[in-house]
This record gives C-alpha cells, sequence and structure tokens, in this order.
C-alpha cells in the first residue's frame, strides 16, 4: 500500500493530526526534499530520501520517476509505504506523475492520498485578506481545464451548463469528510445538500 501525505506549506503546526498518525504508523516514508525531511522526522520510524533533478528534459524526468517508483514499491509490496511532501499530493504536486508510474508498473496497488494545507489556502491567511468569491489558480494557462464549484446544490443543471464550455468529466462530492459523505461520478443527482463540491474537468 502506497499513502502520499500532504505535510502542509512548510510549518510544524500545520500538519494534520492524520498526516501524523499516518507517518507514525507507515514502515517506510519516502520524501523528496530536505524540507519535507524535517517535517517528518519526528513521527518517522524510517526515512528514505528521493532525488528529483531540476529539469525539463522529458527523459531523464521518466527516468527518474521509474527509479523512485522502483524503490517505492518494494517497501510498498511488504509493508505500509508513505510519501510526505509539501502541500497537497494532488495540486501541482511531485506526487501526481510519481503515482501514474507506480500504477503502471503495479496495477493493483493501493493508492490513496491524505490531503494537507496547500498553499493556494495557506497564502490568504499570511496576507491576511479574505476570499469570498470565485478565483482562479493557475501555473501558467489562463483557461483551467478543471474548475471546482462550491455549494453546488444542483448539479446535474449546473454540469449541463459546463458541457458547452468543453468540459465533459464531472465529480460530486456531497458532505466531504463528514458523516453521510457520498461520491458521484458517472449519474450526478438532480439536487444536494448546501455542502456539495463539483469537480469538472476536459478530459
Amino acid at each position: 500500500m502506497l499513502t502520499a501525505v500532504g505535510l502542509g506549506p512548510g510549518d510544524p503546526e500545520l500538519l494534520t493530526l492524520k498526516a501524523i498518525r499516518i507517518l507514525r504508523d507507515a514502515d517506510t516514508v519516502f520524501v523528496p526534499g530536505g524540507m519535507a525531511h524535517e517535517l517528518v522526522k519526528p513521527y518517522a520510524k524510517e526515512i528514505v530520501m528521493l532525488e528529483f533533478p531540476m529539469t525539463r528534459d522529458e527523459a531523464e524526468i521518466t527516468r527518474c520517476m521509474e527509479r523512485n517508483a522502483a524503490k517505492i514499491l518494494s517497501a510498498a509490496k511488504s509493508g505500509k509505504a508513505v510519501f510526505g511532501l509539501i502541500g497537497d499530493p494532488n495540486y501541482y504536486s511531485t506526487f501526481s506523475r510519481l503515482a501514474e508510474m507506480v500504477r503502471e508498473l503495479v496495477p493493483d496497488l493501493v493508492v490513496e492520498t491524505i490531503p494537507g494545507i496547500s498553499s493556494i489556502t495557506a497564502v490568504a491567511s499570511l496576507a491576511k485578506i479574505p476570499v469570498n468569491g470565485a478565483f482562479l489558480v493557475t501555473d501558467g494557462p489562463v483557461m483551467p481545464t478543471t474548475k471546482i464549484l462550491m455549494k453546488i446544490v444542483r448539479p446535474r443543471e449546473k454540469a449541463e451548463i459546463l458541457r458547452t464550455e468543453g468540459y465533459n468529466d464531472f465529480i460530486v462530492v456531497e458532505r466531504m469528510y463528514m458523516k453521510g459523505e457520498k461520491v458521484y461520478r458517472d449519474v450526478l443527482p438532480e439536487k444536494t445538500t448546501y455542502f456539495s463540491i463539483m469537480i469538472a474537468r476536459k478530459v
């Protein structure tokens, strides 16, 4: 089993209780750099530093991912392997591509992610500003291929509108991490509660 754990923006006090529990329970914790190493050190039994060279050479990146995936799989097959990284493992992270490589090598391996406080949410606190309206997060492209919509109470209706913008893949999560949590992927409900989020993607 492989679990990616978000370690937050860098402050040790911003690790979640769940992240600490997963780190303590792991047989091996893999990290991509020194900052992550310092954050997991108080909790991990065994830490392995992985190398991720800063390059745009796709061939070298692929070789790097293959080497690191092999190291992780060796631990994941025999115990609980954890990959700890700064921020959140699903937002602009090294883990996304690494997970693809791991799944290619061992398709039936269980891979999970534990969310962490990302820079996207943390920066508003540091800047001391509220964000109460729509906002765009991008690493370059202006037109997003993914939209995350809050408080979606009529998901089926909203999905039909988004289809006209080129979005064709929809996931709705209702009461996330709460009692009564539901995830809708293929057939969207007509109505959901106020605590619902839609992810719309162009795939």
